[in-house]
């Protein structure tokens, strides 16, 4: 083709152009592109998850710091599960899986 027949198909559906243009700028060029934004949202939806899993963390924690401030029970059951001790005539057995 010669650059007049071009020019002359290009003219004739210059706003079928234009709108071609317009979509591929937005899709995949601009600075706020269709690209970009599916891109921020997933990483909201990933930074949604990990506040959720932080304020679970935290939920969980306080109560803990809960039972732990006002049952002796539970301060005792917490020694001898993790520190390992004991009353004075007990035997502590570990068991290895």
């Amino acid at each position: 083709m010669k650059r007049t027949e071009l020019l002359e198909k290009a003219s004739k559906h210059k706003y079928l152009l234009t709108i071609v243009i317009f979509g591929i700028f937005i899709t995949f060029i601009d600075e706020n592109s269709i690209c970009k934004r599916i891109g921020f949202k997933y990483e909201i939806y990933q930074l949604e998850k990990e506040i959720k899993s932080y304020n679970e963390q935290y939920d969980e924690s306080t109560q803990k710091l809960n039972k732990l401030s006002n049952d002796p029970n539970t301060i005792e059951k917490i020694a001898r599960e993790k520190f390992l001790m004991k009353l004075p005539n007990e035997d502590i057995f570990l068991i290895e899986d």
